[in-house]
C-alpha cells in the first residue's frame, strides 16, 4: 500500500458510567454534532429502563450491554459477482464492525418505533432486544438465516 493506515482514535469514556462503549453508542446515535443531546437521550433511556425493569437484578447498563450482545451479528452476506452471476457470499464480520452494526441496528429500529420521545423508543427497543425480540433482533436472525442459506457459496470468499 502506498498510504499508511490512519491510527485508531481512542474514545474517551462517558462521564456517568465511565464506559467507552457508551460514548461510541452515543456517537453513533448523534445527529448534527449534538453530542450533549445524544447523551441526554441515552441517560434518559437508562432511567426509563431502570423504572420499567425494577424486578431484574441487572443494572440498566448491564441490560443495555446484554441487549447489544443479543443483536450483534456474527456473519453477514456480501454480494460477489462471479462470471455474470451475483452470489450472496456469507462472511464473518470484524470485531469493530460487529459493534457498529449492532449499534446502528438498535438505533435504526428505535427511530422507527412509535412513541413520544427518542429516549422512550430506545428504551423499548433495548428491553425488547434484552428479551430476544424486537426489530433489531429479528434483523440479526434474518441475516444469520440468509448466511446459512447461502453457505454453499462460502468458497467464493475474498
Amino acid at each position: 500500500m502506498r498510504k499508511s493506515k490512519p491510527k485508531k482514535r481512542t474514545i474517551l469514556p462517558d462521564p456517568k458510567f465511565n464506559d467507552a462503549r457508551v460514548t461510541r453508542f452515543v456517537n453513533d446515535m448523534m445527529w448534527d454534532g449534538k453530542k450533549s443531546t445524544s447523551f441526554k437521550i441515552f441517560y434518559d433511556t437508562m432511567d426509563i429502563i431502570e423504572k420499567k425493569m425494577k424486578d431484574s437484578e441487572d443494572t440498566p447498563l448491564e441490560i443495555w450491554k446484554k441487549a447489544l450482545d443479543n443483536i450483534t451479528p456474527a456473519v453477514e452476506v456480501k454480494s460477489r459477482r462471479i462470471g455474470g452471476a451475483t452470489f450472496q457470499v456469507p462472511m464473518e464480520i470484524r470485531a469493530d464492525r460487529k459493534i457498529s452494526v449492532g449499534h446502528k441496528w438498535i438505533i435504526l429500529f428505535a427511530r422507527k418505533r412509535s412513541g413520544r420521545s427518542m429516549a422512550e423508543k430506545l428504551a423499548a427497543e433495548v428491553m425488547a432486544a434484552y428479551n430476544n425480540e424486537g426489530g433489531a433482533y429479528k434483523k440479526k436472525e434474518d441475516t444469520h438465516r440468509m448466511a446459512e442459506a447461502n453457505k454453499a457459496f462460502s468458497h467464493f470468499r475474498f
